[in-house]
């Protein structure tokens, strides 16, 4: 039995669970410009660090192209031998290392005992075959093609040697090569998608894999320079951690008892109100309780700027700059349009498992979801992203904007099922002013309260009043109070607003 090698990529080897079994055919495939040259490199490159010899033989790219790719990430190609089909030295023999011939003079036969000759030189712990697409134009027969596909597995067999070889899905009109992956040991697919806006998004799965397990599915993936980034897909159920179910208070009672004592580690809450009802302001506000126990936290905001959501804290007298010198709180500004969910994921877990993140803010789902143009894939998404937050302990707040000010409001995204807990925030009329209303509708953590308060935010901070017993018309999105001042809030004493 064949141990497992490194493919290079620490992403792409735990969505294979440890690398790839040695002295295998593999097939990478995907279209020009999906990242195929770039990840070939690095598979190449991690077996030069481990002393191996690589070989990389090329019938598309030319030497410089691959010189220019590796620059591209720092690297250098003079570390592996390069095979290149473009001159008639090979055909000669003059015993240089970089080795020419024109493909179309050649029978494709004479191109693979050309290339059976190279590895018997060189000898090889890995090989890249670069493209089978040329060998397809070559062949010019489909039947003739996977002789030559099935000659050069044979060839490869029993040799201490792990090949992969690349198909950029061109001169084939079917696209994917069924009769191919049959061949092969284990397929890789890499795509890349173009979007109607923003910058195009690259996705990797691995379509087969015989005998192994691995992380099915698609998988999002940058081109950075270094290599691939690849961010395999979160299982929420692959991360549970034990921690202790307790309360996390916010610093004002009242607010606090509305959650029956404030949110649990471990769950997640949804702030669901129209723009400027204060959703972001309590979230802010069970932040800066966090920061101030000492425990590191992070916002991902995606809406507003950082500077902006600071000055705005700042003014209801929390001030989070002594906290962000301190490095106990992380705040990301993010752009929707430049990040997929599968790395923002990626994010969120390198802050809760390197950083030791306690409390998540994302500011608002209506940015994440903009990150994703499936609306139930995004759910499913955010459902994972979910359970592995409250596995792992974190408290998260999801601030979620509804459409309008006023009436019948609705949301881009039903969320709420997810959500353990969910505050809603409202606007009414009473005594001739617009005033805030705040209420529980679930909390699965246990008891809350099913009562109607109001709530002021003013310089002081957040305050959370009496019961409002007498309303008519909360849940159709425009409340009107009718009961009696006394239980309303006024200014605080001194003016404060």
């Amino acid at each position: 039995m064949s141990g497992k090698i490194s493919s290079g990529n620490e992403g792409l080897d735990l969505i294979l669970a440890g690398g790839f079994p040695s002295r295998r055919l593999y097939l990478l495939e995907g279209a020009p410009g999906s990242g195929k040259t770039t990840l070939a490199l690095q598979f190449l490159r991690e077996g030069v660090k481990q002393g191996e010899k690589a070989l990389y033989i090329t019938l598309s790219e030319t030497k410089e192209e691959l010189s220019a790719v590796a620059a591209s990430h720092g690297w250098d190609i003079g570390d592996f031998d390069i095979f290149e089909f473009d001159s008639a030295s090979a055909v000669f023999g003059d015993g240089r290392d970089q080795s020419i011939l024109h493909p179309w003079e050649l029978e494709l036969g004479e191109t693979i005992r050309l290339v059976q000759d190279e590895v018997e030189r060189v000898k090889p712990k890995r090989v890249v075959f670069d493209s089978l697409s040329e060998m397809r134009l070559l062949a010019q027969d489909p039947l003739r093609y996977r002789r030559q596909v099935l000659a050069l597995k044979q060839f490869f067999s029993g040799r201490d040697t792990t090949v992969i070889l690349v198909d950029d899905m061109t001169g084939n009109d079917s696209g994917r090569d069924a009769h191919l992956h049959s061949l092969c040991h284990r397929v890789i697919t890499l795509e890349r998608l173009t979007l109607d806006f923003g910058a195009a998004r690259r996705r990797l799965q691995v379509q087969k894999l015989r005998g192994v397990n691995f992380t099915a599915g698609y998988h999002d993936f940058n081109i950075r320079t270094g290599g691939l980034e690849i961010y395999p897909r979160l299982i929420a159920a692959l991360h549970h951690a034990s921690f202790s179910e307790e309360v996390t208070p916010s610093g004002v009672l009242e607010l606090d008892n509305l959650l029956g004592g404030g949110p649990l580690r471990g769950s997640s809450t949804l702030l669901t109100g129209p723009a400027g009802s204060g959703k972001t302001t309590i979230a802010l506000q069970y932040l800066f309780a966090a920061c101030e126990r000492g425990e590191p936290c992070t916002v991902y905001e995606f809406d507003e700027r950082i500077g902006t959501l600071l000055a705005r804290a700042k003014a209801f007298s929390l001030d989070f700059q002594r906290h962000i010198e301190s490095g106990i709180v992380t705040i990301e500004q993010i752009d929707p349009a430049e990040i997929s969910p599968g790395e923002f994921a990626a994010r969120v877990r390198n802050q809760v498992e390197r950083r030791g993140s306690r409390m998540i803010i994302i500011d608002s789902l209506n940015g994440y979801m903009a990150a994703m143009p499936q609306e139930q894939q995004l759910v499913l998404q955010m459902h994972e992203l979910l359970s592995y937050l409250n596995q792992k302990g974190v408290v998260t707040f999801l601030i979620n904007p509804q459409n309008g000010l006023v009436g019948s409001m609705a949301t881009n995204l039903n969320i709420s099922y997810v959500a353990d807990a969910v505050v809603l925030l409202r606007f009414f009329e009473a005594e001739g002013r617009v005033r805030k209303a705040i209420s529980v509708l679930k909390n699965r953590g246990g008891a809350h309260e099913d009562t109607i308060r109001e709530l002021r935010i003013d310089r002081s901070g957040i305050r959370v009043g009496e019961p409002l017993s007498r309303f008519r018309g909360v849940l159709t999105g425009t409340p009107e109070y009718l009961g009696s001042q006394e239980p309303l809030m006024e200014d605080r004493s001194g003016g404060i607003r």
